[in-house]
Parts: C-alpha cells; structure tokens; sequence
C-alpha cells in the first residue's frame, strides 16, 4: 500500500509543489489549505484536499478525522508547513497580533500533533516534520513577531525529539530559508491588518524608510533564493531515509547563519544581522 502524508498550507508555493511532486512519487498525499476555495482547486488538480486551519481546532478535529478515516486510521508522515508573518517592530505588535500568529504558526502545529500521536504511537513509527526558517535559529529587526513563532517551534521539536527517542517517531525540521513564494506578498496584507503605523511613535522612521522597504518586498530575488521544489526535495529526504537528519538545511544562507550564530560571539553576529 502507498504511504500516506498530511500536509498543510497546501494553496500555493512550497506545500503546492511538495503536495503534488509527492503524489507523482506514489505517497498518498492529503494536502490541506486553509479556504475551501483552494482546497476546490486542488481537488480538480487531482489532489485529495480539505480544509485545515490552524486557527480552527475544530477545523484540525476535521482534518484528522477525514485523513484516518480514509486511511482506516494509519498514516506514515505529517509535514507542518502553512505559516505567515505579521512584519514590523516589535513596539508596534499588539496583542492580539502576536495571540493571532502563534495560533497560526505555533499553537496549531502542536495540535496537529498531538491529535495524531496516538495513531503513530499505535503503529509504531511516523515522520512529523516541521516547516521552519532561518528566522528560527536567529532574529532580524521588523520579524519579531515570525521569529518568535519559528524560535518556539525549534524549541518545541528538539524537545519533542528527546521525548521521542528510541522510538520510530522522527521529528525533523527543515530549514529553508529564502525561497521564492507568496510569503512575503501574504505578509504585507498582514502588516496592514495589524500594524497602525500612522499613530506609532515610530511614523517618521516608517515614512522615511519601513514602508518603502515593505512595500517593495519580493520586487527582486534574495541572495541564495532558490524555488519550492528545493524544500521538497529536503521533505523527501525527511520522510523517505531510512535514518532522516534532525534538521534540513536547504540554501547557503541558513548553513552559514547556523554556522555563524554557533561561532561568533553575540556583539559580532549583531553587527551582522543588524543589516537585514
């Protein structure tokens, strides 16, 4: 029998890519978008798709209940990859922006996981594996908000990794880096939602520079910027070896930043990271 997989964050970009080239190398794929819209779209692209939110328990109750009861409760991998960013400084986060966000890009990951851990500790193995970032192993300014997100989620897996070992449940993260998708389109519509810069004490460094910066993200490619297949081909190391690595790094930059955030002292990897 094929080997099934849940993936979320499924609409566009990396999960798009990985739902589909993962379908071609015959693993059973569920691939999940947060509106039903998508999920339409995908269901006519030949993929099995339902809507899975992270805000939403309910909605990850569903999807659940949907993947086991069409695999007869068995499945091989999870691959935790729907995650958006919230820019701006830190100041100018508010609560509910930052409550909003963890729901998205932490919380409901966890719960993902921890609904479907008795299935993979009945069947004795499963792969979970954790879409992360560059801004998970160091913070650059006006990313608070998504660096807090994706330093949690690092912190919350290498546990999970020493809670699970010798077992045959692997939890892997993969570390992208820049990649070329809508994500930083998605997280202007954000940072007008939640950002109201015109009252912050901050207006006049905005105006001058932050905005332009913003507005103009994604208008050129970044260094090391490599496509969505680069992130399934890590996936597919993830969930297809035999004996998988703890982490996955994807592009140059994020082997150099972890390199440089275990070598250099703090006042030196600042004066570096202070530029991005």
């Amino acid at each position: 029998m094929a080997k099934s997989i849940l993936l979320t964050g499924c609409s566009t970009g990396i999960g798009y890519d990985a739902a589909h080239t993962l379908q071609k190398r015959g693993w059973r794929v569920f691939a999940t978008c947060r509106q039903q819209k998508d999920c339409d779209r995908l269901t006519a692209e030949g993929l099995t798709s339902f809507v899975l939110d992270y805000e939403d328990e309910a909605s990850i109750k569903a999807a659940v209940k949907t993947t086991l009861d069409a695999t007869g409760g068995t499945l091989d991998a999870l691959f935790n990859n729907g995650a958006y960013a919230i820019p701006g400084p830190v100041e100018d986060l508010s609560r509910d922006a930052l409550r909003t966000i963890f729901e998205a890009n932490f919380f409901g990951y966890f719960d993902l996981i921890n609904q479907l851990m008795p299935t993979f500790r009945e069947q004795g193995h499963g792969r979970i594996v954790q879409c992360s970032s560059l801004l998970g192993m160091t913070a650059l300014r006006y990313r608070g908000s998504y660096n807090a997100t994706k330093f949690a989620l690092e912190a919350m897996t290498d546990t999970l990794r020493l809670e699970l070992r010798g077992t045959d449940i692997k939890p892997i993260l993969i570390e992208p880096g820049p990649i070329k998708t809508d994500f930083r389109k998605n997280a202007i519509i954000q940072f007008d939602k939640w950002v109201d810069w015109e009252n912050s004490l901050l207006r006049d460094h905005y105006e001058s520079t932050l905005l332009d910066k913003l507005k103009k993200v994604g208008t050129k490619k970044d260094p090391g910027e490599l496509g969505p297949e680069a992130v399934t081909a890590a996936l597919i190391k993830a969930i297809e070896s035999p004996n998988p690595n703890p982490r996955y790094f994807v592009t140059w930059p994020t082997r150099l930043t972890s390199t440089l955030r275990r070598l250099l002292p703090t006042r030196w990897s600042d004066a570096i990271f202070v530029r991005f």
